[in-house]
């Protein structure tokens, strides 16, 4: 065998005292040169996988919720006030779960929760398949934003809490970056519904369609250990050591046992938050605003965009048949939306895809600013499509959500949702971490119920012109207030 054959024997770790400096621990080559890159074990593998699922589902659920609303429309009869009814029940779900049921994985446990979100999704979709009028829909759309907004602080979690720092930041995004690939499935199966089943109650299918992966992923999470970071704050010391063996089970298998240090534990109580430290505390104060103010702003545009691609593309360009009363009609512009919306939705994918290749090199306050602009001028561009003439109007409208698309992605979509994850102590982390998240979503429920009004009211140029403001404010909130967590420990 080589020289530099590989072996665990030798920790790259000095001391090995708690849960995080163990599975920071990786091998080093016999001539002593360290491994600069993390090798994660089949446990953390799944874990990622199954926390990737929650962010499909949710990218695949709320944009699909854009192609489902006409339908909804017309099965409901809805007014203009109802359709915002419609089309921010999610979002409002997310507001009150990310808080409500998210905290609570800082008392029952990262592990608990991740099942329960699951298991609220699945139950809640299968009563909007069959939901007889527009009072259930409403409830049922509300429920299963209620279980997704769980799942922004707890998936977070799971993986940051399970894995070595410097994969940190690319796992999180990585794991995020399903919730593009959820908006494009999302576009995608609606249209293929709509191809299929071109009825009006096809929106009850498209909701179904997530039924079945569901299921997969529930029973997929009784199978996880949970955080023994958790365990060890909450002073459950033999529980979390038992957790890291099955965390880091390895073949040869390294370690062969963990000893963690008594004294380092928390105490059981350590769940019992005081909600008052969040505007007492200093440091906790600007940890919170720093995460909780550029995720509202860039949730004023990444949400009312995103449901309303279609319905702005539907008006903007030419081909939409107006006045639709037939239900052929209706199928045939939610399809054209439908269409246009998938292409730019492609840029989602695009600009997640240099967040994780670029959050661990450029930092996550800088891209975060970055983002913030280019989002500026992408609405600037698409805002200008209105009032350029013939041939150019649709190429800049187009130009303009794509390039929004992809700073977004790349910029504060991602890095906001990395971020408060990372900025908070483990024993506030699920609740800051959910309290970041709720106070973004108020932003885009306010989005999404407001848009439709807002849009037959004011039009597309006030809108844009607006989200345009909001998006610059973000990029000046986030370097005044930044706190740069790339690289730093969660232990």
């Amino acid at each position: 065998m080589s020289d530099v054959q590989q072996t665990f024997s030798t920790a790259s770790v000095a001391s090995l005292d708690s849960p995080q400096a163990y599975i920071e621990e990786t091998p080093i080559w016999r001539d002593g040169t360290d491994v600069d890159s993390s090798i994660l074990t089949g446990m953390q593998w799944r874990i990622w996988w199954l926390a990737c699922a929650g962010k499909f589902f949710e990218g695949m659920v709320v944009f699909m919720t854009g192609i489902a609303l006409p339908l909804i429309g017309r099965e409901f009869k809805l007014t203009a006030v109802e359709h915002g009814l419609v089309s921010s029940a999610i979002l409002f779900g997310i507001l009150i779960g990310a808080t409500a049921l998210g905290g609570l994985a800082d008392r029952f446990g990262r592990r608990a929760m991740f099942i329960v979100e699951m298991a609220l999704f699945i139950a809640f979709l299968l009563v909007l398949s069959i939901a007889p009028n527009l009072s259930i829909t409403l409830i049922a759309l509300f429920g299963v934003g209620l279980a997704l907004g769980c799942d922004y602080p707890t998936a977070h979690m799971v993986i940051s809490e399970n894995i070595p720092a410097r994969a940190r930041g690319r796992m999180v995004l990585g794991a995020f970056s399903f919730q593009a690939v959820g908006a494009l499935s999302g576009t995608g199966l609606a249209f293929l519904t709509l191809t299929w089943f071109p009825d009006p109650e096809a929106w009850r299918w498209m909701y179904l369609t997530a039924v079945p992966p569901a299921l997969l992923i529930l029973a997929g999470r009784f199978f996880v250990p949970e955080s023994s970071n958790w365990l060890i704050v909450r002073g459950r010391v033999a529980e979390a050591e038992t957790a890291l063996l099955r965390l880091l089970n390895r073949h040869p298998r390294y370690p062969s046992e963990i000893t963690l240090k008594a004294e380092a534990a928390g105490s059981p109580h350590a769940h019992k938050v005081k909600w008052s430290r969040f505007l007492t505390d200093r440091k906790l104060r600007k940890e919170t605003i720093f995460a909780s103010v550029p995720w509202f702003l860039q949730d004023l545009g990444t949400y009312g965009i995103g449901i309303f691609t279609p319905v702005i593309l539907a008006s903007s360009i030419g081909n939409k048949r107006e006045h639709a009363q037939a239900l052929s009609d209706l199928v045939y512009n939610d399809l054209l939306a439908a269409k246009g919306a998938a292409l730019i939705d492609v840029l989602l994918i695009v600009g997640i895809v240099f967040a994780v290749m670029f959050t661990d090199r450029i930092g996550r306050v800088r891209l975060q600013v970055i983002g913030f602009i280019g989002c500026a001028v992408g609405l600037a561009i698409a805002a200008s499509g209105n009032h350029a003439g013939p041939g150019w109007d649709v190429p800049l409208i187009f130009a303009g959500f794509m390039l929004f698309n992809f700073m977004t992605n790349m910029g504060p979509n991602a890095q906001t949702y990395l971020i408060a994850g990372e900025v908070f102590p483990v024993a506030y982390r699920g609740t800051g971490a959910g309290l970041a998240a709720s106070f973004a979503k108020i932003g885009a429920v306010l989005t999404a119920f407001l848009f439709p009004i807002l849009l037959k009211d004011l039009g597309t140029d006030v809108l844009l012109a607006g989200l345009v403001a909001t998006s610059l404010l973000g990029a000046v909130v986030t370097w005044v207030y930044r706190i740069e967590t790339r690289g730093a420990g969660l232990g």
